[in-house]
């Protein structure tokens, strides 16, 4: 959405300022992509100039790190609190389905030339999008092994992150929310198995 008033952006100072700048940003990068993202664009979004944005992120480069931060840090995960594994998991995976599907599709189908161009990764600029953020599954899965839920010995790297990369896979391969019941199938069919102690 343009401001309505592009000068009272102009009186804006600090975190205000910055905060109004990188939701114009987040606006032109999901609209346009990484192919339009340009500090002119988004500046002329936010009704301000281009010089404003560059005395903050010097190039392109940080202004889109800064924007998927912020657009992240607009999207918070709190800890689901059911007393199980299986209802956290799916609370958990529910909320990130509902809640950041958008995201998701920006960095995994709209930055494909900023990643030709900088040589980073979908998994570094999740890692930028991250930073600050509790770590919420860390969280559940501590609490299932103190419950008993889980073997640890069986809850191996790729296992710890494996509920949450069936998900992505699914949105970025249909740019669709996955359904309740697919989500309910990871964790019962595929997951759980897996890191169970054994009987």
């Amino acid at each position: 959405m343009h401001p309505s008033n592009p000068q009272s952006l102009q009186r804006r100072r600090g975190a205000v300022l910055e905060e109004a700048l990188l939701d114009a940003a987040w606006a032109v990068l999901r609209e346009h992509g990484y192919a339009g993202f340009t500090l002119e664009a988004v500046a002329g979004r936010a009704g301000t100039s281009r010089p404003v944005l560059a005395r903050r992120w010097s190039s392109r480069r940080e202004l889109l790190h800064a924007t998927i931060t912020h657009a992240s840090a607009r999207r918070p995960i709190a800890t689901p609190q059911t007393g199980t594994l299986r209802g956290d998991l799916i609370a958990l995976l529910g909320e990130v389905n509902n809640s950041r599907i958008d995201l998701a599709t920006v960095m995994g189908v709209q930055l494909g030339g900023y990643y030709q161009e900088t040589g980073e990764t979908l998994a570094d600029l999740r890692e930028i999008s991250l930073r600050g953020q509790k770590a919420v599954l860390d969280d559940i899965l501590a609490a299932a092994i103190e419950r008993g839920e889980i073997d640890p010995a069986k809850l191996t790297p790729r296992l710890r992150t494996l509920p949450a990369d069936l998900l992505r896979h699914h949105v970025f391969m249909t740019l669709q929310p996955m359904p309740d019941a697919d989500i309910e199938d990871i964790i019962d069919s595929i997951f759980l198995p897996l890191i169970r102690p054994t009987p």
